[in-house]
């Protein structure tokens, strides 16, 4: 695979990634462990090097998957973690420093290794201040148990408070063909700072790849089954974007999720998305999307296009601490 750099920092990585969550959290069944690291291993020998977990993915037992199955491989991989939920609550918010260098030394444990390539808040928390949480995360850094300083579903002035104490390598946030929010205000600071843009679902939840209609019925485990966007009235509404995927898909001899990925990676050179999966051919065809080229005038036809179809529905349910700061 080809590589990228995420932003002005010399962390290189696959132009695609592999969200590792689903593996073990948010869809209501745990997947086959073994079946899992099999699934990470093909990942490394296809040449991903970049590889997404967090602590609250289980909680705990993500980490400690993904720990297990990059073990053999560690020197030749870029680990991010996150830290920013306390777990032994309702998913309150706590990114206090204390326990922020607590998180760490967990993670590092799971993770089976000596420092935290990619180290993210996973949400801003109204109640300490930013530069607490950079100063944290850079005597870890000074420490030599982390790497690089992240954040995630930051706003602009969170990004270049905290970027003013501890340069912030890379921003996680949603980005996808229907949610194209950050292209107002925070793609333009990430590039004058020269911070990387990691988008997570960058497939829509699943929703991209065309595999889902308004007929589509959740496991009530699935956080899915909460998501405005994804009820049936609007996963019909929303069908257009899939309509505008498959034209596209057609005629570069392409699946709809292909296309959603090469509209990411041709956005910006800095950008690489981490789409997740539990299955070999998914992961398969996400790979594959490095080699689909969309011409300028291909992406200005699918910008146009969307840019007509009003997405419907919110992202997560109201009152979710996954909307702070948003």
């Amino acid at each position: 695979m080809k590589t990228r750099k995420l932003g002005n920092s010399n962390l290189e990585v696959s132009s695609i990634g592999l969200g590792c969550m689903g593996m073990s959290f948010g869809y209501g069944t745990i997947a086959d462990k073994n079946e899992m690291i099999a699934l990470i291993h093909k990942a490394v020998e296809s040449g991903v090097t970049f590889f997404d977990t967090a602590e609250v993915y289980g909680p705990y037992i993500n980490e400690e998957l993904v720990g297990e199955a990059l073990a053999p491989f560690r020197d030749k991989v870029v680990i991010a973690t996150k830290f920013g939920f306390d777990t032994t609550g309702a998913s309150a918010l706590n990114s206090r420093p204390e326990h922020i260098k607590e998180v760490a030394e967990a993670s590092l444990k799971r993770l089976r290794t000596d420092v935290i390539d990619l180290f993210y808040q996973h949400r801003v928390d109204p109640n300490v201040p930013i530069e607490d949480v950079a100063g944290a995360v850079k005597d870890l850094i000074k420490e030599g148990k982390v790497k690089h300083f992240g954040l995630s579903e930051a706003g602009v002035q969170v990004i270049r408070r905290a970027h003013a104490v501890q340069p912030v390598t890379a921003l996680q946030s949603e980005y996808s063909l229907w949610w194209r929010e950050p292209e107002a205000e925070i793609l333009p600071v990430l590039e004058e700072l020269g911070i990387g843009f990691v988008p997570f679902s960058p497939l829509g939840k699943g929703f991209l790849t065309g595999k889902m209609d308004q007929n589509t019925i959740f496991d009530s485990k699935d956080f899915r089954s909460t998501v405005p966007r994804l009820s049936p009235e609007n996963l019909k509404a929303n069908q257009a974007f899939v309509d505008l995927l498959t034209v596209f898909a057609l005629r570069k001899n392409a699946t709809p999720a292909q296309i959603a990925l090469a509209w990411i990676l041709a956005q910006k050179p800095w950008i690489v998305p981490i789409p997740g999966t539990t299955k070999l051919h998914r992961l398969n065809e996400n790979l594959a999307a490095e080699a689909v080229e969309l011409t300028a005038e291909e992406i200005q036809e699918i910008n146009t296009a969307s840019s007509k179809i009003a997405a419907r529905g919110d992202r997560y349910p109201a009152g979710s601490t996954k909307l702070i700061n948003r």
